[in-house]
Formats: C-alpha cells, structure tokens, sequence
C-alpha cells in the first residue's frame, strides 16, 4: 500500500489485507497444506467508480417469503428475497435481487449473489458475492451500498467440502464487472 494513495484505496486495501491476513492464518477456506506459499488472494485495482449507493426497493413482506437459492453441490439454500437494487453500471441500468436470512425484518446488511461476463474466465465461474450495507436517506427510505470492489469469491472456489448458493437468474449481469476479487491468472 503505497502512502499517497487516495483514502478510498487505502481503506479497500487495508480490508483486503486483513482478509488475506485471516486465510494465511486457517480462519478461511485453504487447505492447511496451502497455507504456506498463500501470499494473498488477487483483486483488480480498487476503482470509486464501481460504487453505488442505491435506493432499496423492498418487497412487500408477503412477495419477500421464502426464495430457494441453488446451489453448487445441488443443496438448497432458502433465503428471503428482500428486495431489488438498480445498480448504473456503464453498460444501463440493471435490477438485482437482494437478500437476508429467513426473518431478518431490519438488516444491516444484504447478500447479493452475482455473476458477470467475467465469470469463469477473470473471476470464479460460479458467481461473485457481495455483503452490502443497508442504510437511511435523509427521508428514512433504505439505502444500499453496492460496492463492486468488495465483490468476493464463495468459499467453494477455493476448494472442495463448501456448499455455496448460486446467483439467481435476475443477477447475472451481461457486462463485464472488473472490480473485487479475481482468480490468480486474471490480469490486472
């Protein structure tokens, strides 16, 4: 991390540093055979321009019950589809869905399990997630904050024994996202 780097940059890395700090010390998914020649998970260069702060469009509490997510091992995972976000990517406008565990009526925070045109080539086949905080407008309406720079690998990229939901069909985006984490062979 280099010092004349815009405060936005150095807090992104700083939390990318304590999360490689977490897998080098087997809190995470590696394997401990791994442990030793883990140098740190690959990112794209952090970006303010893959930010967005969102209205939260909830949906009514009887269209929010249960949605059952797939997922790579063939399980189940039922979450409660919250609501949706418009994110303007530089490619339009899209919708994704957003999610909270079962009974969670105030989140703090949202999942929002995606996928892009960087999947499976830059970034893992299977989908990126995104674990985005849920705030207030000067109105009290809810506010989402979609960064794609937090984007993160699911554990099941990393190795065997993970069960991992999938993104639904409303969220996968048709443009590339270069933004949060990415395989070891992406380019930068």
């Amino acid at each position: 991390m280099t010092s004349n780097a815009d405060p936005y940059s150095q807090a992104v890395q700083e939390f990318r540093s304590r999360k490689d700090a977490h897998f080098k010390a087997g809190q995470g998914p590696l394997e401990p055979a791994a442990l030793p020649d883990f140098t740190g998970l690959s990112y794209f260069a952090p970006d303010p321009a893959w930010t967005f702060t969102v209205p939260l469009e909830p949906l009514p509490q009887d269209a929010s019950a249960e949605f059952i997510l797939q997922t790579n091992t063939g399980e189940t995972r039922t979450m409660a589809r919250y609501g949706r976000v418009q994110v303007p990517l530089p490619g339009g406008e899209h919708s994704l869905s957003v999610f909270t565990p079962l009974g969670e009526e105030a989140p703090a925070r949202v999942f929002i399990p995606f996928r892009d045109a960087t999947s499976g080539q830059e970034t893992y086949g299977a989908g990126r997630y995104l674990d985005a905080p849920v705030g207030r407008d000067s109105d009290g309406g809810l506010l989402v904050n979609v960064d794609f720079n937090m984007a993160y690998h699911p554990y099941c990229a990393y190795g065997d024994g993970w069960t991992c939901p999938l993104p639904p069909r409303e969220n996968v985006l048709p443009e590339v996202v270069r933004a949060g984490e990415k395989l070891p062979t992406a380019p930068a």
